[in-house]
């Protein structure tokens, strides 16, 4: 409109949150409204100009007024400071730049959010799983987090990763992973339940490929069990996967832990008193694991 009406001498269009707003407090529901408007402002230049020009530009002010507190939602910024701490600070920070500058203050309180996104994003949940004591025997192999006083294995860490694993996250990840052995050097083998991963990049393929090498270093190895599709694809492109080995790659826990259990130390297994696994209930009589096919 604003192209045709240069070669007319027609008024420039533009759009305003003013207008939006009383739009909006009116009850309008789609564009149609900003049309049907212009339409009405046509009508009143053609027929009432005159008598419009006795109208006090004060009054025109109180309604923007009017409209502008309407759209305030007290409730939810209430609720915003007194449960959302970084969500507070962002709101301010928006609210006081704009009233210096309206446009830069929102691309400020744009640049803060985006700050606190990738603060939380580059510190994802780690959580240490243990098999639900009550269901040792159930094949299904149900898991939870693991308390101070459940058992777990000594030679063994299952770790539920919750997040995405990008550049921002992989020293985090990284660090998690080997405070499991700096804490325990036993623990040298290592299943990670990755279903809860919802996006993975080059950096991210390549810390799980360097840390399963270390890992096989140590006598031990790096396991994921229910890989997305995507999740696998990123490692498959880059060659991760072979890093990591295809064979450490399961879809289910009961699948990985069949697997794995032989690779584990059998000297450690006959001392162990823990027996948290279906395959430890299954061991020989002199605390040997059994083989998958025994």
């Amino acid at each position: 409109s604003n192209i045709a009406g240069s070669f007319f001498s027609g008024y420039a269009s533009s759009g305003s949150f003013n207008r939006s707003g009383v739009n909006y407090a009116s009850g309008a529901k789609t564009p149609l409204a900003a049309a049907l408007s212009a339409v009405f402002l046509l009508l009143i230049v053609l027929l009432v100009a005159p008598l419009a020009a006795y109208l006090p530009v004060a009054s025109m002010a109180a309604i923007l007024f009017i409209v502008a507190w309407s759209l305030i939602d007290f409730h939810h910024i209430n609720e915003i400071i007194k449960l959302h701490k970084r969500e507070g600070i962002v709101l301010a920070i928006t609210f006081f730049g704009t009233l210096v500058d309206l446009e830069k203050g929102i691309f400020v309180g744009i640049l803060v959010s985006l700050i606190f996104y990738l603060y939380r994003t580059s510190q994802p949940s780690i959580r240490e799983l243990a098999p639900l004591k009550s269901e040792i025997d159930d094949p299904r192999r149900k898991f939870v987090r693991a308390g101070t006083d459940a058992p777990s294995c000594p030679q063994m860490t299952m770790l539920r990763l919750e997040g995405s694993v990008f550049f921002g996250a992989v020293e985090h990840v990284q660090q998690q992973l080997r405070n499991v052995d700096e804490y325990d050097p036993q623990k040298k083998h290592v299943i990670i339940f990755s279903r809860a991963i919802n996006f993975i990049d080059l950096a991210g393929a390549e810390m799980l490929s360097k840390e399963s090498a270390r890992r096989q270093r140590l006598g031990g190895g790096l396991y994921l069990v229910g890989v997305q599709p995507s999740f696998y694809g990123m490692l498959n492109r880059g060659g991760h996967a072979e890093a990591v080995g295809r064979e450490n790659i399961f879809d289910h826990k009961g699948e990985a832990i069949q697997a794995i259990y032989p690779r584990l130390d059998c000297d450690i297994c006959r001392s162990c008193t823990a027996r948290i696994f279906l395959e430890c209930q299954r061991a020989l009589p002199d605390g040997t694991p059994r083989q998958p096919d025994s």
